[in-house]
């Protein structure tokens, strides 16, 4: 998650899917298999959730101290445990009913029946040049090869939990130099996908130092696009969201933001959320979300209308159904060229009688957006949620307005 601090001996987990027989990459711009499945964990006897109302939502490396905590703003799911797991650790989450993905070491292997344990994961960040030791520099990334040996090992001692990998913002960003020699190496991800069920990354581009990512939002659903192309369906889909101001003693993410990012993901098909909840800078505090009132508050607002809207997540999305025109048609050419697509990204869904679409507008400039759906005729409305307001709808059109990377999510009956 953050490989100058945490390094080797953090780690994170998942869930989903099964070894596939292929690594091919899908070309840049196409969609992978249409799999999507209304419980994409029911797959696992000890996985995470089996019902269709389950959408995982973790933090990553917490103290099982504030698991209650982590409750209360929607958190679901913990991801990696300092130095464990331990028979300490798992004695608290068991007490708070919280889950965990973890590594499988030792105690673990003891302990397969533990039902608080729902995944494996790998090293985290097995991507990025690999420490040599202190002082010693840095060495080539893990091979691909390896991390395919390491799940293979891992599934043979516990088929019956999912295995995630972590991976670094190379996903996104080609030019990420902490992969030093496989800097500009895309073609390595397919390679790596093969090792999990769920496969996940990270990238902060709010608080990011490099002026080829910072407040350039839209990196993030251009990671899940291109895991999503090079996993071709295979396997599930994470991403890692950031809520505090990491080491970036100047910038913090605002919750606008973080909204942001969190709904441009799932639109592009992320089906998992792992909050970095850590800040290094310009002290450090393990629980930097939990130590922010107005961020926690604003994440846990965005998390219960995310398990709220579970089912129609987990729904089949409908290609096609809808096409937009958007206002001022100004289009950043970098963002154009590396997440092909329309300034306002769209997904639909219908579940339960009625039609959803959720949009955000992925440019940092405000918008006008008009809305055409497929298959609503005659006069209806539109709710759109958690803004106690609707908008008027004939004949499947609608118009709207945007704020810069603004989200809206809408509910036609």
């Amino acid at each position: 998650m953050h490989r100058r601090t945490l390094k080797d001996r953090l780690v994170v987990a998942a869930m989903a899917a099964v070894l596939p027989t292929a690594t091919g990459c899908v070309n840049a711009g196409e969609e992978p298999p249409a799999t999507q499945s209304a419980a994409p964990y029911a797959a696992w006897q000890n996985g995470p959730g089996s019902g269709a109302d389950y959408f995982p939502i973790a933090v990553w490396l917490q103290s099982p101290a504030n698991a209650p905590k982590y409750k209360e703003i929607g958190i679901n799911l913990f991801v990696g445990l300092w130095e464990g797991p331990t028979e300490k650790q798992l004695a608290e989450l068991r007490k708070h009913g919280m889950p965990v993905i973890c590594d499988q070491n030792g105690w673990a292997l003891q302990h397969l029946d533990e039902k608080t344990i729902v995944g494996w994961m790998h090293g985290d960040e097995p991507d990025n040049a690999q420490s040599l030791g202190a002082g010693k520099g840095y060495g080539p990334p893990v091979a691909p090869t390896k991390i395919v040996e390491d799940y293979q090992r891992i599934k043979t001692n516990d088929p019956r939990r999912p295995v995630m990998l972590n991976l670094g913002q190379g996903v996104a960003w080609d030019g990420w130099y902490g992969r030093g020699v496989r800097t500009n190496h895309p073609e390595d991800y397919a390679e790596y996908v093969p090792g999990c069920d769920i496969a996940s990354f990270d990238i902060y581009p709010a608080v990011h130092d490099r002026p080829e990512v910072a407040g350039k939002l839209w990196y993030v659903p251009r990671g899940v696009s291109r895991l999503r192309q090079w996993t071709a369906g295979r396997q599930l889909v994470w991403n890692c969201v950031e809520c505090t101001r990491i080491s970036n003693a100047n910038v913090k993410p605002t919750p606008a933001q973080v909204k942001a990012e969190v709904w441009m993901a799932l639109i592009h098909g992320s089906q998992g959320l792992i909050y970095f909840a850590h800040q290094f800078k310009p002290s450090f505090v393990e629980a930097g979300l939990l130590a922010d009132p107005e961020m926690s508050q604003a994440v846990g607002r965005l998390n219960s209308q995310i398990h709220e809207l579970a089912p129609v997540l987990n729904s089949p999305t409908v290609e096609g159904a809808v096409t937009v025109e958007a206002t001022p048609a100004e289009v950043d050419p970098e963002r154009a060229k590396l997440l092909p697509g329309e300034p306002l990204a769209t997904m639909v869904k219908r579940h339960g009688g009625s039609t959803y679409v959720f949009a955000a507008q992925m440019e940092n400039t405000p918008a006008s957006a008009s809305f055409s759906v497929a298959g609503v005729p005659g006069k209806t409305t539109a709710e759109v949620l958690g803004e106690g307001r609707s908008l008027a709808v004939q004949d499947g059109e609608f118009a709207d307005t945007f704020e810069s990377y603004g989200v809206h999510l809408y509910r036609i009956r």
